[in-house]
């Protein structure tokens, strides 16, 4: 009997021990589960490197299968991919994954695919113009620029309610001059003649980023170091050398007078 209490004070003792060395886990699922799904403006990538397969995706949201492998990276040295869909999946093993939706220019492959086997396609940016310039007035522009003010901003926005940053000048544009911008503010930068901060016009663009190749933002720029731009406030009129901005440059898609 005193054996007995004596191992049942033991146990009762270790109940209230702390445990090092010890760390938790969530459980393994034991289904792959769409977390969402959504459509992403046309982005352009590349392989990061030769490993990768693009799958075909099935069954249901709360029990997703891998389908079958469909294009292997390493068939594709030069190809870009262009995604058009994100979708983000938390697999068996409790982990939160990011897959794209992408198609070759050719349509001839497309498929689901991790997005860390990409990279963000990269340009050589020269001052040489790829895409038609306008002609009309700045007049014209700031008019149309100004009568979005205060309009929310919405990723991948493209008017006339709400806006994301390229949207908004794509938008702006189109409805002043006509001019056709291309969507992204990537896209936006490469294809024009840049300027330098000292040359800009009102009626420029502006863009910020890390670099010329990472461009993250654009706006129109109004001189004397505002700007007019569509960000998380919404379309706002704001200064562009503050901290929180970094500017990569400018380029004029239109003659404006």
């Amino acid at each position: 009997m005193k054996i007995k209490q004596l191992s049942l004070t033991v146990a009762t003792a270790a109940a209230f021990l702390p445990v090092w060395g010890l760390t938790t886990t969530a459980s393994a699922n034991t289904t792959n589960t769409i977390n969402s799904t959504s459509s992403m403006p046309d982005t352009q990538y590349v392989r990061k490197s030769a490993t990768g397969w693009t799958y075909n995706l099935g069954g249901t949201a709360s029990n997703m299968t891998f389908g079958k492998k469909t294009h292997y990276l390493k068939n594709y040295p030069n190809t870009t991919w262009h995604a058009t869909q994100k979708r983000y999946i938390t697999k068996k093993n409790g982990v939160k994954y990011l897959y794209y939706y992408v198609t070759n220019g050719k349509k001839t492959a497309s498929g689901w695919i991790w997005h860390g086997y990409l990279q963000k396609k990269s340009y050589s940016h020269t001052t040489s113009t790829t895409s038609t310039k306008g002609t009309g007035t700045y007049a014209s522009v700031l008019k149309a620029a100004q009568a979005q003010l205060g309009k929310p901003y919405v990723y991948g926005g493209n008017g006339p309610s709400s806006f994301d940053c390229s949207g908004f000048t794509k938008y702006v544009f189109k409805q002043a001059i006509g001019q056709t911008l291309p969507r992204t503010a990537q896209a936006q930068y490469n294809a024009y003649d840049h300027v330098s901060a000292s040359n800009a016009k009102p009626g420029d663009l502006i863009f910020f980023g890390t670099s010329t190749s990472n461009i993250t933002h654009c706006g129109i720029y109004l001189g004397n170091h505002k700007m007019i731009d569509a960000q998380l406030r919404g379309v706002v009129t704001e200064a562009t050398n503050v901290s929180w901005w970094h500017t990569v440059g400018y380029a004029r898609p239109a003659t404006l007078s």
